[in-house]
């Protein structure tokens, strides 16, 4: 492995990593070892105790984060006709049907960061699962991207909408800010997502579900948090 910047191990030394801190504590903590030179993203990753392999453990949804996340996605939409025109009314990046797909398809195109689709419009851009499931970005109804209410959809991602799934290691990685929000804000974005997260538990899932909250800057270390106190 590659050696860590000196920036942070210096912040390492502010993490006491056999401890599992408060929420109030760890947001302050996380802002202070956030030491890098542009606004690093807040991340939180969070280890739940279910079985993703099983179709009903499997944990996904999506929350509109009350703060934001303080980054502003590119969204495209895939629609025809008057459901287009909504999208461009709403303001949707990009928009297209058949020929946005081809453009995907042949230039290898992904200037975007979320898609969102009409129903109808699934059959056609299901063809290319290949290419965006492994990036994430093949829109999924349990995440509200497919939808004919395209006006909510695209100012819900406009406002700070998240999508939460889990991993192939059973762990949830989300956005909940940058390290210029304010610890009110993070503090509240991190606990509509813990709020989010024990909404969707599934029946199926036993014993301890919050197996381990960690919150990390994008070039700071870990910092984990007492998952029983959320």
């Amino acid at each position: 492995m590659p050696k860590k910047g000196k920036a942070y191990q210096t912040s390492s030394k502010l993490v006491d990593r056999n401890k599992l801190y408060e929420l109030d504590e760890a947001i302050k903590l996380v802002k202070e070892t956030a030491k890098a030179k542009f606004d690093e993203t807040i991340e939180m990753h969070i280890r739940l105790g279910v079985d993703g392999r099983h179709a009903d453990q499997q944990v996904r949804g999506a929350i509109v984060l009350p703060h934001g996340t303080g980054k502003t996605k590119k969204v495209l939409v895939v629609a025809k006709g008057e459901k287009a025109q909504e999208a461009e009314n709403a303001g949707a990046d990009f928009v297209g049907a058949e020929d946005i797909i081809a453009k995907i398809q042949s230039e290898n195109w992904f200037d975007f960061d979320i898609i969102v689709a009409t129903p109808d419009m699934m059959g056609q851009l299901g063809r290319l699962g290949r290419v965006l499931g492994p990036k994430g970005l093949m829109p999924n109804p349990k995440s509200g991207t497919v939808t004919f209410d395209i006006e909510k959809a695209v100012k819900e991602i406009k406002a700070g909408k998240v999508e939460y799934r889990l991993d192939k290691t059973n762990i949830v990685h989300v956005s909940i800010g940058k390290a210029s929000f304010e610890e009110k804000q993070l503090s509240e974005n991190l606990q509509a997502l813990i709020e989010a997260l024990n909404k969707a538990k599934p029946a199926a899932a036993k014993g301890t579900y919050l197996k381990s909250v960690t919150v990390a800057s994008t070039m700071g270390p870990g910092i984990r948090l007492n998952g029983a106190k959320l």
